[in-house]
């Protein structure tokens, strides 16, 4: 496990260091988050990139972990070292949640997997938030793992905060909030008549809403029209029900075209406001094309699971900083990790199998409303390495067994010889 995590290190700081130090941004999500540390790191608190307005545009989560490091003039080779760092936490993260569900070869397999997977690794040394969110969902799965082991105020507090964490990476990731909520339920109901059994859940939710409520409020008391967590959700939204993303080649994806110069929107517009118009015209056009989002639907399901347009899937991937090589090895080894994912959840305690597919659903949900892509595919992909790590766990200790068998047939046969 340890010469894995070494390994899992080692290739993405050297990618790092012999590629992506010096390589300019893109223009993708990463301009936003590398400015908004930058920001940070000089006192200004989340403002808006390009026009002198409140902003947030993604979770805080990212930029304020890169905050740190971007004090220095040049601080995107930095900020890139910070999503590797979380990167090379997540393989270990991941290896204690299998060594919980499946033992120890689950461990070192899910070590091995994590550290190898392309579409875990070529989203570390992006200035991106997959990596914060998918160490973010990693935890989560563990913290929860941990306090159904041993239910206490202190875990049930950890299990709270990383909720919380999560949703402020990725704000799709507040949809685990209420599927936690009822797992742990799910996981204290035998006990359900017993005065105490309420407090663990009760806990977890109160906490993750107070880990929440900071950056609930500075929202709410900064912007035009109320926001919780971002004003990405106009944009997204937008993007996704158009003319480019019901019809041709971008079927099921989200596309630039459609808010590249939105009718009704200005610059100076308060961001609030401009998701707002965004949001209305984009559920105006569902509401007109409705017999049509059966098929886009499907779509944007067939892309999750890379089923369709794998060349459209792959144009995505490059133009956020993957390479395009490494992005048709993530979409090989997805072929083969996803069908030994569902024989090892299986395999997995109901209450553990229940937990690793939250993000299962969270992903599910976010495809149908939105679009699909890797980059919103990449919660999943910590199910998806701890379920095959338990498969390959079970496949590896079956032989190991025959092997043993046949060891022991051969000792008797000689003996009796």
């Amino acid at each position: 496990m340890v010469a894995a995590v070494v390994v899992g290190a080692l290739w993405r700081l050297g990618v790092l260091v012999i590629d992506k130090w010096n390589q300019p941004l893109l223009l993708n999500d990463s301009i936003y988050y590398t400015a908004q540390a930058k920001q940070l790191a000089q006192g200004v608190w989340f403002r808006e990139v390009f026009v002198d307005q409140p902003g947030a545009e993604h979770g805080p989560l990212t930029s304020v972990l890169m905050a740190p490091v971007s004090w220095v003039s040049y601080p995107e080779p930095w900020q890139r070292l910070v999503t590797v760092v979380c990167g090379v936490a997540t393989i270990v993260v991941l290896a204690a949640v299998a060594l919980r569900v499946g033992g120890q070869r689950a461990a070192i397999a899910a070590a091995w997997i994590a550290s190898l997977y392309p579409n875990l690794w070529m989203n570390d040394g992006l200035i991106m938030a997959e990596s914060v969110s998918t160490l973010c969902v990693s935890a989560m799965v563990l913290a929860g793992l941990r306090w159904r082991e041993r239910p206490s105020i202190r875990r049930a507090c950890v299990l709270g905060v990383v909720l919380g964490l999560a949703t402020l990476a990725r704000s799709e990731l507040a949809l685990a909030l209420p599927l936690v909520g009822v797992w742990c339920l799910w996981c204290v109901w035998p006990e359900r008549r017993e005065r105490h059994a309420w407090q663990g859940p009760l806990l977890v939710m109160v906490v993750a809403g107070v880990t929440l409520a900071p950056w609930v409020t500075f929202n709410l008391l900064r912007f035009e029209r109320p926001v919780l967590l971002t004003t990405n959700d106009g944009t997204t939204l937008r993007g996704t029900y158009c003319d480019a993303a019901f019809h041709g080649p971008d079927l099921g994806n989200w596309s630039l075209l459609c808010v590249a110069d939105p009718e009704g929107v200005q610059p100076d517009d308060d961001p609030s406001v401009r998701s707002a118009v965004l949001r209305s015209q984009a559920l105006a056009y569902a509401r007109d094309n409705v017999g049509r989002l059966p098929v886009v639907v499907a779509a944007r399901l067939a892309r999750s699971v890379d089923l369709y347009r794998l060349d459209r899937l792959v144009d995505q991937d490059e133009g956020e900083e993957r390479y395009r090589w490494a992005s048709w090895a993530g979409i090989a080894c997805w072929w083969v990790l996803a069908p030994l994912a569902v024989l090892g959840l299986r395999r997995v305690d109901r209450h553990a199998r229940r937990l690793l597919l939250v993000p299962v659903v969270v992903v599910f949900v976010s495809t149908v409303l939105f679009y699909g892509a890797h980059r919103i595919r990449s919660p999943l992909e910590a199910t998806v390495v701890v379920g095959a790590a338990v498969a390959v766990a079970r496949f590896w200790t079956a032989r190991v067994r025959r092997e043993d068998s046949a060891g022991r047939a051969d000792h008797i046969a000689e003996v009796a010889g």
